[in-house]
């Protein structure tokens, strides 16, 4: 929190579904809007391959963590939290063509003054990537873990993130 104030916050999944793990940013998110109420200043948001466009939402936020496919050539199912100057070199390599370069993102978001003040991402090393449609069995496994972490990340932040009820019939 900043003055007593809410901070506005994004959370933003990144990749493309039809390219197998590569969409498991968005399947986190998934996860998120499924099982967990997100208070009013955060903002799920399916940033897909949207690359540049993902700056004017950017511009308003005070904190961004991506959700993400991350390639670092470790085992795969491996999970990665990343922060602030960490995210550059950790996302330098495009896992698909489709794959936006979130570095490029990042350097313009500074380069206009519009840096939010609190990065961070969490992602997995994929295991396939290849035009498919849905994760391998070895990412699929590490979606719950990766939302754990992403509403564990969001707390961290000052924000209160209670899970849904489940509603018995």
């Amino acid at each position: 929190m900043n003055d007593g104030r809410p901070t506005r916050t994004l959370v933003i999944g990144l990749g493309n579904p039809l390219m197998g793990d590569d969409g498991f940013g968005l399947a986190v998110l998934g996860e998120l809007r499924e099982r967990w109420r997100m208070p009013r200043e955060v903002e799920l948001v399916d940033g897909g391959t949207w690359g540049m466009r993902l700056l004017p939402l950017m511009d308003e936020a005070e904190r961004v963590l991506f959700l993400d496919a991350v390639d670092r050539g470790a085992s795969p199912g491996t999970v990665f939290v990343l922060h602030g100057d960490e995210l550059p070199r950790a996302l330098c390599l495009k896992l698909s063509p489709h794959q936006i370069d979130l570095r490029e993102v990042l350097a313009v978001a500074a380069f206009r003054g519009s840096m939010p003040g609190t990065l961070a991402a969490i992602g997995a090393q994929p295991a396939e990537i290849e035009l498919r449609d849905g994760l391998s069995a070895t990412l699929a496994s590490r979606v719950d873990d990766v939302a754990s972490l992403a509403v564990e990340t969001l707390e961290s932040w000052g924000h209160l993130v209670p899970p849904i009820e489940a509603v018995c019939p």
